[in-house]
């Protein structure tokens, strides 16, 4: 099992900044992908960002250029820092892992922008 906690989230005016962490524990050897993802009231859960084990990084176009995903790997933590913010931003945001072919989530933080 691995479990996943994150902290950051919190309410932002239009054009600032946050920055979200997400530490793993439990099982975390041969964690390979971690990602962000974020669901908004009403809407479907959709990928923020990921980030592989050796470095390979996908972002939303959504978020290209605003935001950027980072990983610890000896601390497992991933990381991800959002400048630039908009009110479409807002959401709850959930980390995720997958280890072996499974994936485990966090329970969420949510993110306010406010306009």
């Amino acid at each position: 099992q691995v479990q996943l906690v994150e902290s950051g989230g919190g309410l932002v005016q239009a054009g600032g900044s946050l920055r979200l962490s997400c530490a793993a524990s439990g099982n975390t050897f041969a964690i390979n992908i971690m990602g962000w993802y974020r669901q908004a009231p009403g809407k479907q859960r959709e990928l923020v960002a990921s980030i592989s084990y050796g470095g390979t990084i996908n972002y939303d176009d959504s978020v290209k250029g605003r935001f950027t995903i980072a990983r610890d790997n000896a601390k497992n933590i991933v990381y991800l820092q959002m400048n630039s913010l908009k009110s479409e931003d807002s959401a709850v945001y959930y980390c995720s892992a997958r280890r072996l072919g499974l994936d485990y989530w966090g329970k969420g933080t949510p993110v306010t922008v406010s306009p």
